[in-house]
């Protein structure tokens, strides 16, 4: 329509392009199309995400133009690409470990009203920023107001010229995101019981579908359902005139080339091989499921998830001095995993469940050797403790959960980081993994 009214277009991307069956690649009618992964594309780095790109055309056309603050004006936009790499989970390699290293240096310094509100919002320590915060805690705040409400107001929040508007947007896109965590928590419990009682839990590839779910949030959903399964997961739900819906693959399973294999069932498809979206019409949910289960390589064996431990790291190894020298190897993400270690044969002192609807257990733990230290798990507790009443009984499960002495000894990886509260500093572990 743009082209129809005389309009010059311009059209960035960093998905894969679609291919016809006579191996044509096909783009829009614009005038330009800016995307590495055009088969004619000479640029070296082909993983930028969709902002990254962005920027690059936003700096090609600052050249053109003598502005005299252009260079603080790119250094603000790399810094929101940084925030992008991040939140897209991007590889942090090549050119996107810069973007992100660079970006968090500006960051720290930023004078945008509106992230220094929600950094203070959110009680984020702006010289301690790092990419946890820009993939867990900023970059879900801004994207909460478009999920429920109006990207308008993430972006109102980013152009903020005072500080009292600022601080107003600050707390409104942090109170969306925390209706967000709610919601997505409700329909993550409704799609598990769904797949335990029904015959959805013998598939290789999950196929769920949730009518009433908020179709923005059916990706992360779907990510959590892969986490819990290690299975692709595709989570659907009623949107206007069809179903629309989220994927979230594994490393085995090339998501978008198997769904493209089922097209006829689709009405449109889009994404990568870990992620994609789609709509379709409802009666063609249960012929999806049954193509795409029924045309998988996968096997039962490939669900079992791979732990890969950097080190076994007794507890008296593990100082502030060694923390601060992994700080090198940041910034931290896929593609440059935080290094994990591991810890056998650990007795619990004491343990409380803590934080927003019970989702955290913090423990005092003790190694063979008397050396003592606090350990943080974040996840799925229900399974946490069924697990450990599985072999030690439910009269010691019930003792963890009450904080008293209990006979349960568990094998960990972990990470560790320092905490700071209320001036005092102390060596954390966070517990990835259990038994």
């Amino acid at each position: 329509m743009a082209k129809e009214l005389g309009m010059t277009v311009i059209v960035t991307d960093h998905h894969n392009l679609y291919e016809t069956e006579e191996n044509e690649t096909l783009l829009p009618p614009a005038d330009a199309v800016v995307n590495p992964k055009q088969p004619d594309c000479e640029y070296p780095f082909k993983e930028l995400c969709g902002a990254a790109i962005a920027y690059k055309l936003m700096e090609a056309l600052l050249d053109r133009y003598r502005l005299p603050d252009k260079k603080e004006y790119l250094e603000e936009l790399l810094s929101y690409t940084a925030i992008a790499t991040v939140c897209d989970v991007m590889g942090l390699i090549d050119e996107n470990r810069v973007i992100v290293r660079h970006g968090l240096k500006l960051l720290r310094r930023t004078k945008n009203k509106g992230l220094l509100a929600l950094m203070d919002a959110c009680g984020i320590d702006k010289e301690q920023l790092n990419s946890f915060h820009l993939g867990f805690v900023i970059g879900p705040c801004l994207n909460a107001s478009g999920r429920l409400d109006t990207a308008r107001k993430g972006l109102e929040l980013l152009l903020a010229e005072t500080t009292d508007e600022a601080v107003r947007l600050a707390g409104e896109v942090k109170e969306l995101n925390n209706l967000r965590k709610d919601m997505t928590q409700e329909n993550v419990d409704k799609a598990i019981a769904l797949i335990e009682n029904s015959p959805l839990k013998q598939d290789k590839v999950l196929v769920v579908y949730l009518e009433d779910c908020h179709e923005s949030i059916a990706g992360i959903i779907a990510g959590r359902i892969r986490e819990r399964y290690h299975r692709p997961t595709l989570v659907l739900t009623d949107a206007k005139d069809c179903i629309k819906g989220s994927g979230r693959s594994i490393e085995q399973y090339n998501m978008i080339e198997e769904l493209s294999g089922c097209r006829g069932l689709i009405l449109k498809l889009g994404g990568h091989p870990m992620a994609a979206g789609l709509s379709l019409v409802p009666d063609n949910i249960d012929p999806l499921r049954k193509a795409l289960n029924e045309n998988t390589s996968l096997t039962y064996e490939m669900f079992v998830p791979k732990i890969t431990i950097d080190a076994l790291l007794p507890l008296g190894y593990v100082t502030e001095s060694l923390i601060n020298e992994m700080k090198q190897l940041e910034p931290f993400g896929k593609g440059n995993e935080k290094p994990l270690f591991a810890e056998r044969n650990l007795k619990i002192k004491s343990a409380f469940v803590i934080g927003k609807n019970a989702c955290g257990i913090r423990l005092r733990v003790t190694n063979q050797y008397q050396r003592e230290m606090d350990a943080l798990y974040f996840g799925d507790l229900d399974a946490f403790f069924t697990h450990f009443a599985e072999k030690y009984g439910e009269e010691e499960v019930d003792k963890l959960k009450t904080g008293r002495g209990t006979k349960i000894e568990l094998t960990v990886t972990y990470y560790p980081r320092i905490n700071e509260y209320n001036g005092f500093r102390n060596v954390q572990l966070m517990i990835q993994n259990y038994r």
